[in-house]
């Protein structure tokens, strides 16, 4: 039976992005899932694999079909959250393709790679 494992962000610096994605999300990285050009990242109870992290000499694609959304559950925890994620090493993209009254704020990771924090009291952005 065909499974859905983990969604796969392809970085040029795979420590860097185990760093930011496992603060951002308070995941850890687990070790027999490691090599110089991959992490997986998993809960830190060991539950699950959640995230994966692959070295990629490809260019970011600065609109890609498929990105993560982060979620919250308040305007207020969505404005906590991307500034704690700033701090962190994300960037606030130049994003033209706001809706008139978003619920989502979008954000790079230090590679660039866009995602979205989604507050869901206020979902779906019409």
């Amino acid at each position: 039976m065909l499974t859905l494992g983990v969604p796969v962000i392809g970085v040029s610096d795979v420590a860097r992005a185990a760093e930011f994605w496992a603060a951002a999300l308070d995941l850890t990285v687990a070790e027999e899932w490691r090599s110089e050009d991959w992490r997986t990242l998993c809960r830190k109870d060991g539950s699950d694999r959640v995230l994966g992290l692959m070295r990629s000499r490809s260019p970011v694609e600065p609109r890609p079909r498929v990105h993560l959304d982060l979620f919250v559950e308040t305007t207020a925890e969505q404005d906590v959250e991307v500034e704690r994620l700033l701090t962190l090493g994300a960037t606030r993209p130049d994003w033209d393709l706001y809706p008139a009254d978003p619920d989502f704020v979008v954000l790079a990771d230090p590679d660039g790679n866009v995602f979205c924090v989604v507050d869901l009291s206020r979902a779906p952005s019409s």
